[in-house]
């Protein structure tokens, strides 16, 4: 194939991000590739320049260069097919993770150590895995937002195109409201707050560092809700988090800005000295517990919860923690002002 192309934006495609648009019709050309082609303009909308997070709309005209027509193109020619053993091995796995479907939403529980999607070195992931429930049109199930490799929990994954437009739109109206469970150093005080900063990606490393705003260009405002549960005296706290936001390593940085990181968190566990008590693994603690976000038909809500990974019911039972005692009316994270008395 050669020369520029020409591609009309579908009603079904309306509301999509631009990056997500180009995986979707071109799945060989690369993130990075296709930040170059925007930033240098060969790659356009409506004749005008674009950025990767540009929301496209029905009837919108994208202009492809050559260049990113080509490498997709050879990246197709060699692609080497999956087996029919494993594509059976990840609709078993996926089916394994199950804790609601139907016919446009499936809600998994993902385990600690599955990557969403794909990175350098890894040769399996999530996002590959739902190839495997690709149906005759070709199209797959599309995940709905991620979560870290080694949480654990709760993933929205939307069967259909319109589905994943809804879901999206929810999440990015925040007309949903997520729970997580945490295993952290200490006891924070007040037992119940909000923690308030503005985050920005580290020069240095892969993590997220609160900094004050306007300090870093790509600096993004990000709010967290907290409510202690259970305690071990002062040395570790079972606690319910809401990010009301979502940012990149959220809960991490913010549980850690606090002054009680996450237990077993390898970036951001940030406590000299600190000893990991005996029977508990240095593993991250942290569970995508719960998902409330209304159904993509408009009808009822989707309204699911996941159970602890066994690294964690491993340290609630040493504990003496009951995952069954929690009520979500008393310990869910309030939305906003003063904490309620338990």
């Amino acid at each position: 194939m050669s020369g520029i192309e020409q591609k009309k934006v579908t009603a079904d495609e309306a509301g999509m991000r631009l990056d997500r648009w180009f995986k979707v019709h071109y799945p060989g050309l690369g993130f990075g590739r296709l930040q170059k082609l925007l930033r240098t303009g060969q790659v356009r909308l409506d004749g005008k320049r674009a950025e990767s997070n540009t929301r496209i709309a029905n009837g919108q005209i994208v202009r492809i260069p050559p260049l990113g027509v080509e490498i997709v193109a050879e990246d197709k020619k060699n692609a080497k097919p999956k087996s029919t053993k494993l594509i059976a091995d990840d609709r078993k796995a996926i089916e394994d993770m199950m804790l609601f479907e139907d016919d446009q939403v499936m809600v998994l529980n993902k385990p600690a150590g599955l990557a969403v999607q794909g990175g350098s070195g890894l040769t399996r992931h999530l996002d590959g895995m739902l190839e495997a429930f690709t149906d005759r049109k070709g199209d797959k199930p599309r995940l709905v937002h991620r979560l870290d490799r080694e949480t654990s929990g709760i993933i929205l994954v939307a069967k259909t195109r319109r589905a994943a437009q809804e879901l999206t739109k929810a999440f990015r109206h925040r007309n949903t409201r997520k729970i997580y469970w945490a295993m952290l150093a200490g006891v924070p005080k007040p037992k119940q707050g909000r923690i308030s900063t503005f985050l920005a990606r580290s020069e240095e490393e892969e993590r997220m560092e609160v900094v004050r705003q306007g300090k870093a260009d790509d600096a993004q405002h990000a709010v967290s809700l907290y409510s202690v549960v259970e305690q071990s005296a002062q040395k570790l706290s079972w606690v319910s988090m809401r990010p009301v936001t979502g940012r990149t390593h959220q809960l991490r940085a913010h549980a850690a800005h606090i002054g009680h990181p996450i237990i077993g968190d390898d970036k951001y566990f940030n406590i000299e000295n600190w000893e990991l008590p005996g029977g508990i693994q240095n593993r991250l603690h942290l569970l995508a517990r719960r998902i409330v976000i209304p159904h993509p038909s408009g009808h009822g809500v989707i309204d699911v919860s996941a159970p602890l990974p066994p690294h964690m019911q491993q340290t609630w039972n040493l504990l003496g923690f009951d995952a069954s005692d929690y009520d979500p009316e008393i310990s869910d994270p309030e939305d906003d002002g003063p904490p309620r008395k338990r």
